[in-house]
């Protein structure tokens, strides 16, 4: 046996008493954590849910998340989880595709109702059975009539049940991709996967018994389910989740709950650097005391940003390189070996890791090319996919990534873009990563995204659109003229746009697509 949900099993067995999740000053248990996800666990059993069902799962980062997702994996279901900005048309696609029989939904919020779009969503698909609404109060009544509340379903059950025995290549979670190159696609990764992915993010990170984990990554999205909420029950952590993020709050998890670990994107740790402490609540000394792990992932952290991060807060943030395909976590800078700023680091225990060129053959050192990996984190497919899954393998055992890098003569892999981000300008090839690094150093500028925008002469242009930093002032023009000096001459960005924000993503990250659909 093999399953996923053992982790919290273990740890529940091991540090009954122990904080397992602390939530807006509530403390939950491992014990009182896992009795929650039998319960639910039997309900699910008592609805005809069991071994290879598919059941999403849409929440908030909240305690509930962690008590339905391995409630779903004690019966040897599949849990899905998807993004909580899904609209009822998107939701319906995740429910159809991946050929769910239940569902849980979130209320949400006045800004964000979850649930009136989910439970659209569930009306349109004969095929998922179940639909269960979480309530922000368990024992509230159901705010939509004839939706059953997750509360209802768990009262009568017992709080003892035993985890149904899964295979190792069996699948626990299906993880729908970004769909930047059309519809979403569902990886499936097996208990195996899953399972060896947080032991290795468990070690990588050097997570420590006593270590209080601040979540504000999605819990629904790869880096913080396996990273942080898998990895931590592995160890026997406390986290704490945090359902929308803002340097505030993860400052306040630090200094206010002993919050020693933190991961995230590059635009939250961007965030922490641009905070100002206006009303004088956090003393920074105990946050640098405190704060002992920090790691990003999910987009290419700026040296900049690491190098400022440093001298700020006084620990070396350490990047790492992964996809929903790989459970996330392929690369890692390790605390064992000397890390290289900019560097994804090394492959993870048990990974290769390649550079291939178009004919899939290994490029020379520090030449360019696409990332391809293959070992125990790599999914098993595109759920109900085959042409998809094919072409992402293309007959052979590697995994290819759309993703260009290369590999220094030390080993180290380094991220250069996206296949599909290169911006190719009167047939050069321009990586809009190595523009934004150096765009950064520029005095007034605090954010930058770099994309091609369709061009007569050349083919594409570049353009950047930049974000300043409060109080500084600089024009398109200025910004121009200094990045010809800093730039060769087909890389520099002749259109430079000065916007107050960029456009995000749930997990943080900059939405180039939208940027470009802008001048498509």
């Amino acid at each position: 046996m093999l399953n996923l949900a053992s982790l919290l099993d273990y740890s529940a067995s091991e540090y009954p008493e122990k904080a397992a999740v602390i939530f807006n000053e509530q403390t939950i248990t491992f014990s009182q954590l896992n009795t929650y996800c039998c319960k639910i666990a039997n309900g699910l059993v008592a609805a005809g849910v069991g071994k290879g069902d598919k059941v999403v799962l849409s929440c908030l980062n909240l305690p509930y998340f962690p008590m339905v997702y391995y409630a779903i994996l004690k019966t040897g279901a599949t849990v899905v989880p998807i993004s909580v900005l899904s609209k009822s048309r998107e939701i319906a696609y995740y429910l159809k595709d991946c050929d769910a029989k239940a569902f849980f939904c979130f209320q949400g919020t006045p800004e964000l109702p979850m649930s009136e779009f989910g439970f659209e969503a569930f009306k349109e698909v004969d095929s998922c059975e179940h639909f269960w609404l979480i309530t922000a109060d368990p024992a509230a009544p159901s705010p939509i009539v004839g939706a059953q509340t997750m509360g209802m379903m768990m009262a009568p059950q017992a709080g003892e049940f035993d985890s149904v025995a899964t295979s190792p290549d069996d699948t626990s979670v299906i993880l729908y991709t970004s769909g930047t190159t059309g519809f979403p696609k569902g990886a499936e990764l097996s208990h195996s996967n899953m399972v060896m992915n947080a032991m290795v993010s468990r070690d990588l990170c050097d997570l420590r018994h006593d270590d209080v984990q601040v979540i504000s990554l999605p819990l629904f999205h790869s880096f913080g389910q396996t990273v942080q909420m898998n990895a931590g029950f592995a160890k026997g952590c406390t986290i704490m989740p945090i359902a929308k993020f803002t340097a505030e709050a993860v400052f306040d998890a630090i200094q206010n709950h002993g919050a020693s670990v933190f991961a995230g994107v590059p635009t939250m740790y961007w965030a922490m650097l641009n905070f100002e402490d206006k009303e004088g609540r956090f003393d920074f000394d105990v946050i640098q005391k405190t704060l002992r792990v920090g790691a990003s992932g999910g987009a290419a952290l700026p040296v900049e940003i690491l190098k400022n991060f440093k001298e700020k807060y006084g620990i070396q943030i350490m990047e790492g390189y992964g996809l929903s395909e790989t459970c996330p976590v392929a690369t890692f800078n390790q605390a064992s070996k000397p890390c290289k700023p900019g560097s994804i680091g090394f492959p993870i225990w048990g990974i290769e890791v390649k550079i291939f060129n178009e004919e899939d053959q290994e490029v020379p050192v520090g030449d360019v090319g696409e990332v391809v990996i293959s070992g125990h984190n790599v999914m098993k497919g595109y759920y109900n996919k085959p042409e998809e899954t094919a072409a992402a393998f293309k007959g052979s055992k590697w995994f290819h990534t759309g993703d260009l890098g290369t590999m220094d003569e030390d080993g180290f892999f380094y991220i250069v873009d996206r296949v599909k981000d290169m911006v190719i300008r009167g047939g050069y090839n321009v990586y809009p990563r190595e523009l934004e690094e150096v765009l950064l150093t520029h005095s007034a500028i605090s954010l930058v995204a770099v994309i091609g925008v369709p061009h007569e002469q050349h083919g594409e242009e570049v353009k950047a659109v930049v974000v300043l930093k409060d109080g500084a002032q600089a024009t398109s023009g200025e910004i121009i003229a200094w990045s010809k000096d800093q730039m060769a001459a087909y890389k520099y960005p002749r259109i430079v746009d000065i916007r107050d924000a960029l456009p995000m993503s749930a997990t943080g990250k900059i939405l180039k697509k939208d940027l470009k659909a802008e001048t498509a």
